[in-house]
């Protein structure tokens, strides 16, 4: 009765203003203990008064919901587990939605809020629903609430909310989990809402090695005897299975704030910018100053990527809308027409990630799609990374500088008009396009530079619509157009049908115009078709394990011969047949290794050089794979552990790194996923945040271990980066755990460039460039080899640590890590500056600042450079 008149009340007093009665509801009914639950209609709670209504959504209130058993829930706190004294505790119940749309838009005017932003996660419990416990103030509580009921409430990694609920702690369940809990940092992780979250690793492929080795192979390849593969590739959760796990300072997967330590990131074949390159086999040149102006130099018919940025294009369309959702995709679409999918990947570069993350360090090109002015903080940005040698390109966008001032023409905007394009040769282009109504006139008192690029418009005044415009004695420049060059001709705004054609007869050509532009700025527009997906292949790496597998095999596919997962269906067969259908979520497996048969993958170089008790014993290969991370999902759980599973592939097409960013995957980039089991209670099972890093360990030492081959400067970069010296990028790791019982199954992701000199550099280049230095012969590697002494030097760096902890491998891994003496500066470009010093006993880089102490720092959740902006935990 008493919340009914309270109700009654505030409803009297707040009418139709939900946000205020939510607030105001859940404020003064608190200390009732009574429990507040947002969900669909048909899900209210027995017993549960309504107090608002929305959208088929209520809020209600009812009997106190409490939980006193956490030990089924996975715990994201290393520290004591404490509610603070003015807030809430609740479950948000959510299911996981593939695809690229996971939410629903919404049709609120207001902004979407984010789940992760307005409250602290303490546990999850997978399943379905998906449970996330966490805390929030009961402003955020209720902000969260109203959120749900408008459909404007976003969560992470495909998570989609269906109820939130508050409920009661026992003091006895939080009094239990704190004597358990250690006094460490916390260390605040974001859910990974499958067992299998789609990241592709990368690795390189095929080069060969050492010449006196028996092992190793020779120019003349054995022939490859009998595999079989199985299995496909599966990704981990970051959460535990049921049942009643002891609770320790674990640090479990995905921490998208704290650096994704956890789920051991690893942004694939993503390269780290750089200066003063040594020069290697292709003449990349020396610094980014002398290179500004320089054509850049052809092998094999590709342009090779001299700057070393990082192959990122970043698309910015405005403060974040629908209608610049609308427009980025456009842009990307024309984009992805256009340039080499193989050497680069276009992002969505949002306005909050614009103003706060490092991104000039890692783009190629920024491209500038909006009419609104710049934030002052942002065009500072742009300007500082132009004067770098950045290259930006405006579409109808009202940035300009170096004399340059954009005019309205007083003609209607997005109306088609002739242009003439003056390409760098000096060729023209003539043709119909989609102009903007402004064009751009000289400053008063000032005078353009124009480079060679320029296009005016067929009229008498030759209005100006296209100026490449330099600036600083770096390279930097822009290419800037009033005209759409990223619309296609069935735009919508496109009205008339006379329109249509006469853009329509132009397509071609502004295709040229745009390719022009996009190559003057220095990036390849050759282009790639997507290969076709290819059957899995079953393979052994020894014949002892052949039969127990047929066996294994035999009792747990279905009666078509198919195992079924959440992400793939692998069918059992054979042989392959040209009418067999394969698509990414179902794809055939041939049992049958007599006819396997490639040029990128010698099975017996593999068995030769896998020296393994367990690991990587089963193999389940592919020429073209969707993403190997998963190929394993089906097979993870179910096959016996010492039947070691590995997924190796030449291409991947749907190639997925840290967070959001996407692994690009050329010919030439080594590719697996390992699977790996490790007992809860075991030193490693405490620390497994390490994987990474001995797995980053084991590429460096298979390599540099080879006799002759231990001067190849390849080294590793925390966290999970392999690198050549301290300049680029060659390789990663991506390590995705689901905790099972007292066992972790852990995927190990791995890409590393071998012999794809493009985009940036590989092993081999280091191997040539190494032999013309010191006169040496050096002999190439291959990825198939390179993988199995990789797998091999893992299983021994695992058994060390095992032993001895993480001293027993430290010293190693410091031996080729690129941190010695390195400086950072802790939380912006201008803060204190510090020494980093090694790593802590979970595997976070520690720092000394002078004359201060020796501290654990955090990344600050940034996809593009972990060691920006790095962050000192907080206290709790």
């Amino acid at each position: 009765m008493l919340i009914t008149l309270c109700y009654l009340y505030l409803w009297a007093r707040w009418g139709r203003r939900p946000a205020a009665l939510v607030r105001t509801t859940v404020q003064r009914l608190r200390s009732s203990r009574c429990s507040f639950t947002f969900c669909s209609a048909a899900a209210r709670p027995s017993g549960a008064s309504v107090c608002l209504s929305r959208g088929g959504r209520v809020f209600c209130i009812g009997e106190t919901q409490s939980i006193d058993d956490l030990n089924k829930w996975a715990l994201f706190l290393v520290s004591p587990f404490i509610i603070e004294a003015e807030h809430i505790a609740f479950v948000t119940e959510s299911i996981w939605v593939q695809g690229e749309n996971l939410q629903r838009s919404s049709s609120s005017s207001e902004t979407v809020v984010k789940w992760s932003d307005c409250c602290l996660l303490l546990a999850c419990r997978p399943g379905d629903p998906y449970q996330l416990i966490a805390e929030a103030s009961v402003d955020n509580f209720s902000k969260l609430g109203v959120a749900f009921m408008e459909d404007r409430l976003q969560m992470d990694n495909g998570l989609v909310p269906q109820k939130i609920i508050s409920v009661h702690l026992q003091d006895s369940t939080l009094k239990e989990l704190k004597d358990q809990a250690s006094n460490k940092q916390a260390q605040i992780i974001q859910p990974n809402p499958e067992s299998s979250m789609e990241i592709t690793p990368e690795q390189d492929t095929m080069a060969h090695v050492a010449k006196d080795d028996p092992k190793i192979l020779g120019e003349e390849q054995p022939k490859q005897g009998q595999g079989n593969a199985s299995g496909r590739e599966l990704s981990g959760e970051s959460d535990r299975g049921a049942g009643s796990v002891e609770h320790y300072h674990l640090h479990l997967s995905s921490c998208h704030e704290c650096l994704e330590l956890e789920n051991s990131t690893i942004e694939s074949v993503r390269f780290a910018s750089a200066e003063n390159i040594p020069d290697l086999p292709y003449d990349y040149s020396s610094s980014l100053e002398s290179i500004a102006d320089e054509t850049c130099p052809e092998k094999e018919g590709r342009r090779v990527n001299i700057t070393g940025k990082v192959p990122n294009i970043l698309v910015y369309v405005g403060p974040d809308s629908e209608e610049a959702l609308s427009r980025c995709q456009q842009v990307q679409a024309v984009l992805a027409d256009c340039v080499d999918t193989e050497q680069y990947i276009v992002y969505h570069l949002l306005e909050e990630s614009a103003l706060r993350d490092p991104w000039p360090d890692n783009c190629v090109l920024l491209v500038i799609a909006t009419r609104e002015s710049l934030p002052d903080v942002l065009y500072q940005k742009v300007m500082a990374y132009l004067s770098q040698g950045g290259k930006v390109l405006g579409l109808s966008s009202s940035f300009t500088f170096g004399g340059c001032q954009l005019t309205s023409k007083g003609a209607p905007q997005k109306i088609v008009q002739n242009l003439v394009f003056s390409r760098a040769d000096q060729k023209e282009v003539k043709l119909s396009v989609l102009s903007s109504g402004c064009i751009y006139e000289e400053s008063p008192g000032e005078q353009i530079s124009p480079g060679k690029l320029q296009g005016h418009l067929d009229n008498e005044d030759k209005d100006r619509m296209i100026v490449q415009v330099p600036f600083g004695t770096h390279g930097g420049e822009a290419v800037l157009c009033q005209v759409h060059l990223e619309l296609p001709p069935s735009s919508l705004i496109v009205q008339t049908q006379e329109d249509f054609n006469l853009l329509k007869a132009s397509n071609c050509k502004r295709y040229e115009v745009l390719k022009e532009i996009l190559t003057t700025l220095g990036l390849s527009c050759e282009m790639r078709q997507v290969p076709a997906l290819t059957p899995l292949y079953l393979l052994s790496a020894t014949e002892e394990a052949w039969d127990p597998l047929m066996q294994w095999l035999g009792k747990h596919v279905n009666p078509e011969g198919v195992i079924k997962s959440s992400k793939l269906s692998l069918k059992f067969v054979s042989s392959y047949t040209s009418d067999m259908e394969i698509t990414p979520s179902s794809v055939p497996v041939v049992t049958d290794s007599m006819g396997f048969s490639s040029e990128n993958f010698n099975l017996e170089i593999y068995r030769q050089n896998l020296q393994t008790e367990q690991l990587g014993k089963i193999i389940l290969f592919a020429e073209v794979a969707p993403t190997t991370m998963s190929l394993l999902d089906g097979l993870m759980f179910k096959l016996p552990q010492e039947m070691g599973l590995i997924a190796i592939a030449v291409q991947q097409t749907q190639g997925q790194g840290r967070g959001r960013n996407a692994w690009l995957s050329p010919t030439g980039c080594a590719l697996s996923t390992l699977l790996v089991c490790i007992p809860l209670k075991s030193q490693l099972g405490q620390r497994i945040p390490f994987v990474q890093h001995l797995m980053s360990l084991a590429i460096v030492e298979a390599v540099r271990s080879l006799p002759g081959y231990q001067d190849i400067n390849l080294r590793v970069k925390w966290p999970n980066d392999i690198y050549y010296s301290d300049l680029m990028k060659l390789g990663g790791v991506l390590v995705n755990s689901t905790l099972m019982g007292e066992t972790f199954y852990i995927l190990i992701g791995c890409g590393v460039n071998v012999t794809n000199s493009n985009p940036t550099i590989c092993i081999n280049d280091l191997v040539t460039e190494y032999n013309k230095q010191h006169r040496a012969d050096l002999k190439p590697l291959r990825a198939d080899f390179l993988i199995a002494r990789a797998v091999t030097k893992l299983e021994k760096l695992i058994n060390t640590f095992q032993d001895k902890g993480p001293h027993g491998v430290l010293p190693l891994y410091y031996k080729y890590w690129v941190h010695s003496g390195q400086q950072v500066r802790l939380g912006s470009l201008e803060g204190p500056e510090v020494s980093i010093v090694g790593l802590d006993d979970s595997g976070f880089l520690q720092v000394h600042q002078e004359g201060g102490e020796v501290v654990t720092v955090h990344p600050d959740g940034n996809s593009f450079d972990m060691l920006k902006n790095l962050i000192l935990p907080k206290q709790h």
